[in-house]
């Protein structure tokens, strides 16, 4: 037992390590993170980063009928739920602040069933810890990974932070830090101010 209590917390401190490094790579490089961050600040709806993910968290019993066999794939970037207001929330199984809001994201995205994709974004992390992580807190969306790539274009300061995409793929909104229930409201309200019509999901 105090073998395994060892082991579990090297592998945390690992992990904070490799996402500090991450972080400090990120201020030494010309950051196209912080362009975007000015862009968001400064009410300029700047396009969300063209990345792709790889899938570990298939449930996506929340999201709209027409997106749901995306989730299937092995890969997934935002730009193809683009036609859909999208919250991306980036995560860790180890952050404390991340399992505080876990229940308040779960039951938004229930509650917007069909509406508003939810997508979690597991950063620097074990497929097998973000996966206990997703199950714990009974996660109703389809979660994704991503290394230091994220943090950099993003722009990402520390873990969680939410980004409120629309249906254009521009990002009306950022929560840094911990959710609550009236930043989550405001930042679904963000994404209000750019409809568009919906399109059938890539096949």
């Amino acid at each position: 037992m105090p073998r395994l209590a060892f082991a579990l917390r090297f592998a945390a401190l690992v992990a904070v390590a490799a996402l500090f490094a991450a972080l400090v790579y990120r201020l030494a490089q010309p950051d196209r993170g912080a362009a975007l961050t000015r862009a968001v600040q400064t009410h300029r709806a700047p396009a969300v980063p063209d990345l792709s993910f790889r899938v570990v968290w298939r449930d996506a019993s929340t999201w709209p009928t027409a997106v749901r066999s995306l989730a299937q794939r092995r890969t997934l970037s935002i730009a193809d739920l683009h036609g859909y207001p999208v919250v991306v929330n980036f995560w860790s199984s180890w952050c404390d602040a991340c399992k505080r809001e876990a229940s308040l994201l779960a039951a938004a995205a229930a509650a917007r069933r069909g509406e508003v994709v939810f997508l979690g974004v597991d950063v620097n992390d074990h497929s097998g810890d973000a996966r206990r992580f997703l199950g714990r807190h009974r996660v109703p969306y389809v979660a994704v990974r991503s290394g230091s790539v994220a943090i950099e274009r993003f722009g990402l300061i520390a873990l969680p932070e939410t980004f409120y995409v629309d249906r254009t793929g521009r990002i009306r909104n950022v929560t840094r830090g911990q959710l609550s229930a009236p930043t989550l409201e405001r930042g679904l309200g963000s994404m209000r101010r750019a409809p568009a019509p919906r399109r059938p999901a890539r096949a």
